[in-house]
């Protein structure tokens, strides 16, 4: 179905109960819905908005298209969890109402300040022309969980040198000065990100440009930044547009990942740092987002899913999930990302191997399901490739295998069920030498989350499989390896 721009836009307060209950029940008779990650009720899901700790829980929000599978009018949905394992849904948090965020509230971040939590976001509005106006907006949360927005834009227009892409404010703070950087794009059409600073989150200032050593064309757009120090480093991530697929690496539609370095200077407004590295080399990662909790953890949820591109829900009028929490630490100028440990608490029933496989496919005893954490550990191999097959049905598996003859992770959904998104290929690989290879994989009704060596590498991506394909496999060509398997159903 084509829609139109009228549908695309239509208020919330026009759309009957009738038809929200229609909705509903389309959703909710998707044999892909989610059992563990956080999705929407209906709609459209995309970036992780406002992530922090307040008032004693963890609060999420994200952008919300609430009548169908695109990208429409957006809103900021409310989920909160005390333990970042059971989110429980609070509603609908900003919706688009004034004349600052008039055709979308779009994505921010947030902060606690004197007992509120303050949410900054872009609001979107469009002149008669179609024209787009971006305003950087301020609402603020009560312990009640109330939200009141500001009377007027906390940054009202869009500096000089830059066009009207210029969104996403992330904010910090640091000793009595809070901090933000928006990611923007230059009149000549290539990303950047800038800088502005306030004394009390209301009235801010311009401080510039963020000088990196990426170059004038580093993609045409900037999403999404999030700026933090971790382990005495500076770490940067954000979503650039527009870079070229180069061996392995930027498969996807769109890119997200970091560059880590010294600390940012905010008085040069610089920052010095390493290369930039993906941080997810799956197919669905996009746009994330992170927090620094109570136990100094730094802690980053993504968007699984892309723009642009059609999923196997969209049927049912859904789209998208988010990612599980996953604690981030700094090794060797590299991002370790592992699973919040609270997870372990969604641990079930248990099975467990211990085997030599050579040359060969097989199916372990208590082992298949469709939602599960399973730790393989292969060691001792002399094998040309081996792995897991996952989700496996008569004529659908899910592969993920290391090949040592090229030193590579490799993830092939290429027969793992209804496909989509095609033209950007159904393989992943990234580099990898190491003796040993543990997969760590979250498997839920329709996305594997998979984290390599301790979290050195993650493929995150959605699966739309049958329901009867619940087989699990081991697997060694070109010679055998030792194979350490758990897997626990998810309750």
């Amino acid at each position: 179905m084509e829609w139109t721009k009228e549908q695309r836009y239509r208020s919330m307060d026009d759309v009957t109960e009738e038809e929200l209950k229609g909705l509903a029940k389309l959703v909710n008779d998707c044999p892909w819905r989610q059992s563990f990650h956080i999705q929407p009720p209906t709609g459209l899901l995309n970036d992780p908005n406002g992530f922090s700790y307040y008032n004693g829980e963890y609060h999420l929000f994200y952008q919300w298209f609430p009548l169908g599978p695109v990208h429409g009018l957006k809103h900021w949905y409310h989920t909160k969890s005390k333990d970042l394992v059971h989110w429980d849904n609070v509603g609908m948090a900003i919706k688009p109402s004034n004349d600052y965020d008039s055709h979308g509230a779009y994505s921010g971040s947030s902060i606690e300040h004197e007992g509120k939590l303050y949410l900054m976001y872009t609001g979107n509005t469009r002149d008669d022309n179609w024209i787009r106006h971006p305003y950087q907006c301020l609402a603020e949360m009560s312990q009640d969980g109330s939200v009141v927005k500001m009377d007027a834009p906390a940054i009202g227009d869009v500096p000089a040198g830059y066009t009207d892409h210029f969104r996403d404010p992330k904010v910090w703070k640091e000793a009595d000065q809070f901090y933000a950087v928006i990611g923007a794009q230059r009149e000549n059409e290539t990303g950047a990100v800038v800088l502005y600073r306030s004394g009390d989150l209301k009235d801010w200032q311009f401080a510039g440009e963020v000088k990196t050593g990426l170059g004038e064309s580093f993609g045409y757009m900037w999403e999404c930044p999030d700026y933090f120090e971790l382990e005495g480093q500076g770490v940067f991530l954000f979503s650039p547009q527009g870079l070229e697929a180069k061996g392995d690496s930027f498969q996807n539609i769109y890119q997200s990942g970091y560059v880590i370095g010294s600390p940012l200077d905010l008085e040069k407004v610089e920052l010095k740092h390493g290369p930039f590295q993906e941080l997810d080399r799956g197919f669905d990662f996009y746009a994330p987002q992170t927090t620094v909790d109570p136990h100094g953890r730094r802690i980053l949820v993504g968007w699984m899913g892309l723009p642009e591109i059609d999923y196997p829900t969209d049927k049912n009028g859904w789209a998208h999930c988010l990612t599980l929490p996953r604690e981030l630490s700094v090794k060797e100028g590299k991002l370790l990302q592992q699973p919040v440990a609270e997870l372990e608490s969604l641990r079930g029933d248990k099975a467990e191997a211990n085997q030599r496989v050579e040359n060969e496919s097989i199916g372990l005893d208590g082992f298949e399901g469709e939602v599960y954490e399973l730790l393989a550990e292969f060691s001792g191999s002399i094998a040309e490739e081996f792995g897991l097959e996952l989700r496996v049905g008569e004529n659908e598996k899910t592969l993920i295998k290391y090949d040592a003859v090229s030193k590579k992770v490799v993830f092939d959904r290429t027969h793992s069920g209804a496909t989509f998104a095609e033209e950007f290929g159904t393989v992943r690989k990234c580099a990898l030498d190491a003796d040993t290879i543990s997969f760590r994989v979250f498997v839920d009704v329709s996305s594997l989350e998979v984290f390599v060596n301790n979290g050195e590498e993650v493929f995150t991506g959605r699966i739309f499989p049958g329901k009867n394909s619940t087989g699990i496999r081991v697997f060694a060509h070109g010679g055998g390896t030792n194979v350490k398997a758990v897997k626990w159903n998810l309750r």
